[in-house]
């Protein structure tokens, strides 16, 4: 059991963010799925009846930098669609969302360690025991620094919740006590190998009327700092978020930090890998951007840890990077009370996993533009209504039962990689 001790306050935090720490504790964030504390005890148990999975790539448009293989060759968006099925015939669906060249996953590890060490463990488990079902998962795959393979537990994380809200025939955020649908503000990602192909991938997000830009950036800052002021005037109204991805090391981010301010960049998002804890205490006291994380923060005690350290003035939010929305949820409660900025975010995003994370953001009335880049980069969904940005590039939050997300079974089998379904 976690120690209920208060975490002792920094003299140098912010006020907000002293009155956060002070009252801080390890486990005043573990309640389970928003249905009255533990009130899903009440409910007559459901138990897990079987769990397939379905290894999938999506072919894409453009050019990311996540998805190259050799010389630039497309790799494909590869996911680990989960389908969770109860002993009553409710089905949920979840969805994995590795990516390699981000973060230590892949298509095959999701699959072998869902398939081997989590599902089997999880079959007759009471599907309203969220939490529960979470600790299963820690058992059975360790975390290392923090927490293990969280991108492969989101895809189970999903599917409970979607099943959750089918039984009770209510959207997640109906669940949570929180208010159901609404809008959400898009963020056109731009990642050009030039500056000269920086106005034709402009022109294209404008034209669906996207007014607000993320740019990566790392580990060049001349580039970056140009990237950014050419960005800024085609837009000069626009929310503009340099990511770095830890690109920089410690000594350039500082560089950089400051220039990029100057040209219009709100904010600076992952400047360094995330086990570089002195750099961003350096970059936190320069205060020339506010500094978010990303990469580093896959489970809420990793976040609470960050605050306690000084770290950071704020967090990308992204359901998939860390287990799911149960531990989004409180990720995301546990910045609310620090006074940290919360930005919206995806991991390029499709069908399942989108609507999850609009089904976190609608809840909490995100009002910030989000970086949800999967329908910029994917025109091929598994979903029967796929999940498209409006022409104003805003879009929609799902406000059927569960993530009001209803997969095509058929197209879904059609693009299973041949091979490795289970």
């Amino acid at each position: 059991m976690p120690s209920s001790r208060s975490i002792q306050r920094s003299a140098q935090l912010p006020q907000s963010r002293r009155e956060f720490v002070s009252r801080l504790s390890l486990g005043a964030f573990g309640a389970a799925l928003g249905l009255g504390g533990n009130a899903w005890r009440d409910l007559a148990p459901v138990r897990i009846a079987s769990i397939e999975l379905f290894p999938i790539t999506y072919p894409m448009v453009g050019r990311f930098k996540f998805f190259e293989g050799p010389e630039g060759t497309p790799t494909g968006r590869s996911s680990v669609v989960v389908k969770l099925t109860t002993e009553n015939g409710v089905v949920g669906w979840g969805q994995s969302v590795p990516i390699p060249k981000w973060s230590y996953e892949t298509r095959e590890t999701v699959t072998s360690t869902l398939r081997n060490y989590i599902a089997p463990e999880l079959i007759g488990h009471n599907v309203f025991d969220i939490a529960g079902a979470h600790r299963i998962m820690e058992m059975n795959i360790a975390p290392s620094f923090s927490t293990g393979q969280p991108m492969a537990k989101a895809g189970i994380d999903l599917a409970l919740h979607d099943a959750v809200g089918k039984l009770m025939n209510e959207p997640i955020a109906t669940l949570w006590g929180r208010p159901t649908g609404g809008k959400i503000v898009m963020s056109w990602t731009a990642n050009p190998v030039s500056l000269d192909d920086l106005d034709p991938l402009l022109d294209d997000g404008i034209s669906r009327g996207y007014r607000h830009v993320n740019i990566k950036v790392g580990p060049d800052p001349k580039f970056d700092v140009e990237l950014a002021r050419r960005v800024k005037e085609r837009l000069p109204d626009g929310f503009l978020w340099a990511d770095a991805n830890g690109g920089y090391d410690t000594t350039t981010a500082l560089l950089a930090a400051p220039k990029l301010a100057d040209v219009g960049v709100d904010i600076l998002e992952q400047p360094l890998p995330s086990n570089r804890l002195a750099g961003y205490r350096d970059l936190r006291r320069q205060g020339a951007l506010p500094i978010l994380m990303d990469e580093g923060l896959t489970s809420p005690s990793t976040l609470m840890e960050m605050i306690r350290l000084d770290l950071l003035d704020g967090i990308a939010m992204k359901p998939a990077r860390c287990g799911g929305l149960f531990p989004a949820k409180r990720q995301y409660e546990i910045a609310q009370d620090a006074g940290l900025m919360i930005v919206g975010s995806g991991l390029t995003d499709p069908d399942v996993s989108l609507a999850g994370t609009l089904a976190l953001y609608g809840a909490f009335e995100y009002k910030l533009p989000a970086a949800l880049n999967g329908p910029q980069f994917m025109d091929v969904s598994i979903l029967r209504t796929p999940l498209e940005p409006a022409a104003d590039g805003t879009i929609a939050v799902p406000t059927g039962p569960g993530l009001g997300a209803e997969v095509d079974e058929e197209k879904l089998r059609s693009m299973v990689v041949e091979g490795e379904a289970s």
